[in-house]
């Protein structure tokens, strides 16, 4: 697993690297403007985005009072390059982030303590999947994402255990994500 990071062009710290992200326009939701400044500062197009935290201390920025509403999106690795007010970016391996800008150290180990609080409790990763996967796939993708040994067999009972993932009956070890489930959560908590 990977994370992505711009390196600033402008001031204050120029040089340093750092979260993608910026200033909302004035029409535009957090999750818009999550997306656009992704795909301004890196050429990332992602899907969709989930908000892990609210960053919401005084003096995180220099300039002014800043609020930041923090997203993360799983995506395939793919081609970035910097632009906008990013000079650069790049992807980093969890274990070899440099030092960042702002208050940014903070945001990943949010960031990556959701993410591993999410796993624990929901099928995470789909969107780095084919439709039609086998189950060793999603079981790297768990172990990089926990940073853990993650017991195969166990893990592979929990999927489909969950609803969210169905085996395939013609081909041994594929499975696939089940269609129908959003529809069962939701009629599991209707009033």
């Amino acid at each position: 697993m990977k994370v992505l990071l711009v390196k600033r062009g402008r001031e204050p710290y120029k040089g340093k690297w750092a979260f993608p992200g910026g200033f909302l326009n004035m029409d535009e939701s957090a999750d818009v403007g999550a997306l656009r400044e992704l795909c301004e500062e890196t050429g990332l197009r992602a899907a969709n985005v989930t908000q892990f935290h609210t960053f919401t201390a005084p003096g995180r920025d220099p300039r002014e009072r800043v609020i930041s509403v923090a997203y993360y999106a799983f995506v395939r690795l793919q081609e970035v390059k910097g632009g906008d007010d990013a000079a650069e970016a790049s992807w980093y391996r969890l274990d070899d982030i440099p030092p960042l800008a702002f208050d940014h150290e903070q945001m990943f180990d949010i960031a990556v303590k959701s993410v591993r609080e999410k796993a624990l409790v929901d099928i995470i990763g789909s969107k780095l999947l084919d439709d039609k996967f086998y189950a060793d796939d999603l079981h790297r993708i768990y172990e990089a994402v926990l940073g853990t040994a993650v017991d195969k067999e166990i893990f592979v009972k929990w999927i489909v255990n969950t609803g969210r993932v169905l085996p395939l009956t013609e081909n041994a070890g594929w499975y696939e994500f089940n269609p129908a489930w959003d529809v069962k959560a939701l009629d599991v908590i209707k009033p």
